[in-house]
């Protein structure tokens, strides 16, 4: 494997640990039922998130681990959106899978080259879970595997979803991060900021990444979102959240998906620009008389 390549993460850099106190931590509850979804439904609304327990059986879970490995792997013709930690690029040519699995920061786009994947993003249960929350159809737009790998795992700073899509302006967005291994506060779980999404898009930064400044998040109450394998955290695309560096020695597999209501995507080059235009115009923050 050649580092020239390679797709190595740019982002990163020191920052304060403080950002990632939990000042609570919140516990997964089971998916809503017919009979409590009102209340369900409302305080997704009030808080900006929920934590679903057991949203995917252990075998769906496995079967997404080995299409991640397949990925890995360089198996699969085509597929290119694997993106590497930094602290890879010395250690890349070790080409074994088991060496990959610990340099791999991400992978992007890659439910159309994995069908097990493809079967998780669109699982009957959470395309009519997004589509209740949304209230309309809805299309699967955005996909991750977020692979933050013991020890060198870097930050994901502060940040709102909505800051990085180019949708109808107001759209909202339905996000949905699955746990694959055990996520806890020392190897780099989900941290939200609860309720959050109520003040709209605010300003993001290139900084260690396009991100939330850090001088905002004081006086925030910070909660820590643990998950078990198979349980998921739905949010919305206008919560802030973010996970601290993986310093521990285990894992932290997940994956990501983000869905929006069908009539919300652009639907030409022409369109796409003008909505990029106007959420940068929300979010973007070089050039805007602001700092940080």
């Amino acid at each position: 494997m050649s580092t020239d390549a390679m797709k190595v993460d740019s982002g990163g850099g020191d920052y304060d640990p403080l950002l990632y106190r939990a000042d609570r931590s919140t516990t997964a509850g089971p998916s809503p039922s017919a009979a409590d979804w009102d209340d369900w439904h409302r305080d997704y609304i009030d808080h900006g998130f929920r934590a679903v327990r057991g949203l995917f059986p252990t075998a769906m879970v496995d079967e997404a681990m080995a299409g991640i490995d397949t990925l890995i792997s360089g198996a699969v013709d085509g597929f290119r959106g694997v993106q590497w930690e930094r602290a890879a690029r010395q250690r890349a040519e070790q080409a074994d899978l088991a060496t990959r699995r610990d340099l791999v920061r991400k992978l992007m786009y890659y439910i159309d080259h994995d069908a097990r994947l493809h079967a998780m993003a669109h699982a009957p249960h959470v395309i009519e879970l997004a589509e209740r929350i949304l209230g309309a159809p809805v299309s699967v737009f955005a996909d991750q595997a977020l692979l933050k790998p013991p020890g060198i795992g870097r930050e994901k700073p502060w940040h709102q979803d909505l800051a990085y899509f180019d949708l109808r302006p107001g759209a909202p967005v339905v996000g949905l991060w699955i746990a694959l291994d055990a996520t806890d506060t020392d190897n780099g779980c989900m941290h939200v900021v609860d309720g959050s999404h109520r003040r709209g898009g605010v300003v993001h930064f290139n900084r260690r990444d396009f991100q939330i400044c850090d001088t905002e998040l004081p006086g925030h109450e910070v909660t820590a979102v643990p998950l078990q394998p198979g349980d998921a955290l739905v949010f919305d695309g206008l919560l802030w959240h973010g996970t601290p560096r993986n310093d521990s020695t285990r894992r932290r597999w997940a994956l990501q998906f983000h869905y929006a209501r069908s009539s919300d995507m652009w639907q030409s080059t022409e369109q796409r620009r003008a909505y990029k235009e106007r959420r940068l115009a929300v979010f973007g923050a070089d050039g805007k008389d602001v700092t940080c």
